[in-house]
């Protein structure tokens, strides 16, 4: 009985002391958003003001534009004031989108929201998912699409960080399948994808935040998930017109704002009886692994799309034990959760989620993501890949064919924080930028990558 109450206290600690380091780490990015703006604004002041194009209206119009795609809890251009999720990487190549999708709806929602914001028009979820999960069928609408001759002849470079590049896969299986009512769409929009730490299979760290192994869906009682669903909730259901301008979850289509459900709707949502959170339209049951497997069913590696990804990953061996790579290069908000990652297990009275499941193949993590789930779609169906030692090696890309090189580094080292990656965030986004501008530039008819460049 007492070593029962030693690990009760031991896990509530440990979740006092995550929570308070993710809510820090929260209110320090806000603050840090803020102040950038209020320093922006007193230049402005005592500064002329400057016409600044819009975003993606610079540069060559002929070039197919790069398209970067957020992961959870980020946020595009124009949320957070003028801070950047990419850490200012758009500014290298001179015609980037960096759309503002929901930072917890579901890989399915955000799929859907990306079209829309793409080629414009009123955000369409889709009658039958629409009434199979509660939420309103119609979203956001895009009176002017940010690129609206986007076609075959006019595809786009997509690149996505963590779940986001889930989200690009399955835009375009959604692409390929024609689900856009009013649009005869196909996989060929898409030119190419780029993952950096791209959630393709699932993470462990779902199970350690709260989510349970038994069906990959529901929630532990007591979890960092349960705080951050409360949280969620009461800050959609506040409504704060200005707050929410800044920062937004992208549950509006739920309509659980106070003055649509009043206090007893709340109380409902509260008691996980409504919203998305009780219905699992959300994004941490896509990303466990059962949920990722469920998605993958459906997806498909195309012919014709360039696929290349940098699986990210903070641990190394000691001793044949997996243990954090190091202390000071690993960001406080993940430390913890590269550590237990590299110890975690799936429990023995649960059967694993695939045959073939060893608790060995899931140690190497980036402190968000296992380092397997990032190198190319693997589950249920393994999908064509290549590993890169380098990436001279892939001079020649074909299509069709996952190319993936394992990157040292954190979940978060390419991101907000230019400053963490030091040289290693240039040559990391100048390959990407110099990939989709000169080796998957596809030409109809179809050309050997880089020769059209390189006969001018």
């Amino acid at each position: 009985m007492m070593w029962r109450w030693c690990v009760s206290a031991l896990q509530l600690w440990e979740l006092f002391v995550s929570s308070l380091v993710h809510l820090l780490y929260g209110f320090y990015i806000f603050s840090s958003a803020v102040a950038g703006d209020l320093s922006q604004s007193l230049n402005d002041l005592v500064k002329p003001n400057v016409n600044i194009e819009g975003e993606g209206s610079v540069g060559n119009k002929d070039l197919p534009p790069i398209v970067l795609v957020h992961g959870i809890f980020g946020f595009g251009k124009g949320r957070l004031g003028g801070l950047s999720y990419f850490a200012g990487a758009e500014k290298k190549d001179e015609r980037v989108l960096v759309p503002d999708l929901g930072s917890l709806t579901s890989i399915y929602d955000r799929a859907r929201e990306l079209f829309y914001y793409l080629k414009g028009g009123e955000v369409d979820y889709g009658e039958e998912h629409s009434k199979a999960f509660g939420h309103s069928q119609f979203g956001r609408v895009y009176e002017q699409g940010h690129y609206p001759e986007w076609d075959a002849d006019h595809p786009i470079h997509f690149v996505g960080h963590s779940a986001g590049a889930q989200v690009v896969r399955v835009l375009q299986q959604m692409l390929a399948d024609k689900a856009f009512k009013g649009h005869d769409t196909d996989e060929n929009w898409v030119l190419s994808i780029t993952a950096l730490s791209g959630a393709f299979n699932g993470t462990t760290r779902t199970y350690l935040d709260g989510m349970l192994p038994e069906d990959g869906r529901s929630m532990r009682t007591i979890s960092l998930l349960q705080l951050c669903r409360l949280g969620v909730i009461m800050y959609d259901w506040l409504d704060i017109a200005w707050l929410k301008s800044y920062y937004n979850f992208g549950f509006d289509h739920y309509n659980i704002t106070w003055k649509k459900v009043g206090i007893w709707g709340l109380v409902d949502c509260l008691l996980g009886n409504s919203g998305p959170f009780a219905s699992g339209d959300w994004i941490l049951p896509d990303l466990t692994i059962e949920g990722s497997m469920r998605l993958n069913a459906h997806l498909h590696t195309f012919p014709d799309t360039y696929y290349f990804s940098y699986a990210t990953k903070r641990t190394t061996k000691m001793m044949g034990v997996t243990v954090p790579s190091s202390f000071l290069s690993i960001h406080p908000l993940l430390f913890i959760r590269v550590l237990q990652m590299s110890l975690w297990r799936y429990p023995q009275d649960v059967l694993p989620p695939y045959k073939g499941y060893r608790d060995k193949d899931w140690q190497d993590n980036d402190g968000a993501l296992n380092t397997i789930s990032m190198t190319h779609p693997r589950l249920p169906v393994e999908h064509p890949s290549r590993y890169l030692v380098s990436e001279s090696d892939c001079q020649h890309m074909e299509p069709g064919i996952w190319y993936y090189k394992i990157v040292e580094g954190d979940h978060i080292q390419f991101i907000v924080n230019r400053e963490r990656a030091g040289v290693q965030f240039d040559l990391v986004y100048d390959s990407i930028f110099e990939r989709c501008r000169k080796h998957v530039f596809r030409r109809r008819p179809q050309t050997v990558p880089n020769h059209a460049q390189l006969e001018r």
